[in-house]
């Protein structure tokens, strides 16, 4: 059953990123549905666990972040640089790591993440009665005074 509820939210978060990214790119990959829904589920999962659900949003924030840019790497790695696949190429922006991870977007996953742990949030209240999520701009507001 855990399983069946990490696929659903993963997918559900994964078409949310998926069609973020093609309004943003003009275009995407069927791959950043399963990259985004995996990066998503991860940070949602943080949840799970008392020692992380207790920490404050800015500190989820980072280690959200932390999965992102690990998630990225790796998946640049395999697959625009393993199969050639050239979905995305950082290699002329500034700070960045072997063209698949930089600075500046590292900063937009940092902007994102608590959008990602609100939405995981919502999507477990609606779909399995799991607690009460935040307000969004509550999460933003802890995240912007560091609360």
């Amino acid at each position: 059953m855990m399983m069946l509820k990490h696929l659903t939210l993963g997918f559900l978060m994964g078409m949310a990123y998926f069609t973020l990214e093609g309004f943003w790119k003009g275009w995407t990959n069927i791959a950043m549905l399963f990259i985004g829904g995996l990066c998503a589920v991860l940070i949602g999962m943080l949840n799970d666990y008392p020692q992380y659900f207790k920490l404050k949003i800015w500190q989820q924030t980072l280690i959200g972040t932390t999965i992102i840019l690990a998630i990225e790497f790796t998946s640049g790695m395999i697959l625009n640089v393993g199969f050639g696949m050239h979905l995305w190429d950082y290699s002329h922006t500034w700070g960045n790591l072997l063209g698949q991870i930089c600075v500046p977007y590292a900063f937009l996953w940092m902007i994102l993440v608590p959008t990602c742990i609100w939405l995981d949030d919502w999507l477990r209240f609606k779909l399995y009665n799991e607690g009460t999520p935040y307000r969004l701009r509550e999460i933003y507001w802890e995240l912007i005074t560091a609360q």
